[in-house]
């Protein structure tokens, strides 16, 4: 990141002048709170800042999910973002695990707002399950290499390239709207972001279920395992054009707004990104950054030209591939917009 700073209230002094009106394009991003059922994960990537021991993370209370709700959907927030560390397969908890998610995303939709669950990779039938109560789901590629296997995915049995692209594809089947995205500066070659973006794009051609890829780049928390460089913002741009250059029209490129200055946000912005995610008040993945205002977001941007619209954490192409009662509360939400 350089010497720059993360976008926040008050930065600016050296924006360009003002863009008119009649040129301004739009940036889009998801008025979002995350709930975390459990941080426990069975995953060690060495670079990890959300994850706690097994059995070492309480599981979120479901009378707190109640509660909190409400207050909530009064704030204005419409994407309830359920973001779990992983159970892993075969545990005796697994199926309890499961069964929490679905009653955070159940409470989620009785109080009308809208879950998106990434939870890991799932089976078919865990996926299927979960696709009742969501209007979409997502799960990161991250990499396609398989030499961070043997490095920073030393001891993390679900980072399997193949078992990652997997879920694309059940996703693909089952008709989910799905967000994916790729990990930067893992130790893997910028060859390898082009071979993760054009799996994810062939998958894309092949099932059209792919709403956004983010592209996340690493930067450096206080909890990770490996002390680890960050990101260059240049190598980030780069990989924002290659993503343009290899992903069908349709797919919306994604970049986190706490992870870059303002110069870099505008320049992944010109570069073909159009999406800046879920703003919530924690970035619970990178729990060292804090996420912009959409105030001070739509500040930093406006004089580039650019507008800050929200957005619904499903697009509006996807609506007809939800049952009928998800796509009556999606469609009470776009007209109420």
């Amino acid at each position: 990141m350089g010497t720059e700073q993360p976008i926040g209230v008050g930065q600016g002094s050296d924006r360009p002048a003002a863009v008119g009106r009649s040129h301004q394009r739009v940036a889009t991003y998801s008025r979002a709170h995350t709930l975390v059922p459990t941080y426990e994960c069975f995953n060690r990537c060495t670079y990890c800042n959300f994850r706690a021991e097994p059995g070492q993370s309480p599981w979120l209370s479901l009378d707190s999910v109640a509660q909190l709700l409400p207050l909530l959907r009064r704030r204005g927030v419409c994407e309830i973002l359920v973001l779990s560390g992983e159970v892993a397969p075969g545990s005796p908890r697994r199926t309890d695990w499961l069964h929490h998610i679905y009653r955070i995303c159940e409470l989620a939709l009785g109080a009308g707002l809208l879950p998106h669950t990434n939870a890991g990779p799932l089976s078919q039938g865990e996926m299927a399950q979960l696709a009742q109560v969501n209007v979409s789901m997502g799960l990161m590629v991250e990499q396609v290499t398989p030499k961070l296997l043997d490095t920073v995915h030393r001891h993390a049995p679900s980072k399997r390239p193949e078992l990652r692209l997997s879920q694309l594809i059940q996703a693909g089947e089952l008709g989910i709207p799905f967000t994916t995205g790729l990990l930067l500066g893992l130790g893997e070659t910028e060859s390898d972001w082009v071979d993760a973006l054009g799996a994810i794009a062939a998958i894309h051609d092949r099932y059209g279920h792919i709403q956004e890829v983010i592209l996340q780049p690493h930067r450096p928390g206080q909890r990770q395992l490996q002390s680890g460089m960050a990101l260059s913002e240049a190598a980030l741009i780069r990989a924002v054009t290659l993503a343009k250059a290899a992903l069908p029209a349709g797919v919306t490129i994604q970049i986190p707004p706490n992870l870059v200055s303002q110069s870099g946000l505008l320049a992944c912005l010109a570069a073909g990104a159009t999406d800046l995610g879920g703003i919530s008040p924690v970035d619970e993945v990178n729990p060292d950054y804090d996420h912009p205002t959409p105030e001070s977001l739509a500040a930093a941007i406006a004089p580039a030209g650019w507008q800050l619209r929200p957005r619904l954490p499903i697009y509006p192409q996807y609506d007809v591939w939800l049952p009928d009662d998800l796509r009556s509360l999606v469609q009470n939400w776009r007209s109420s917009s």
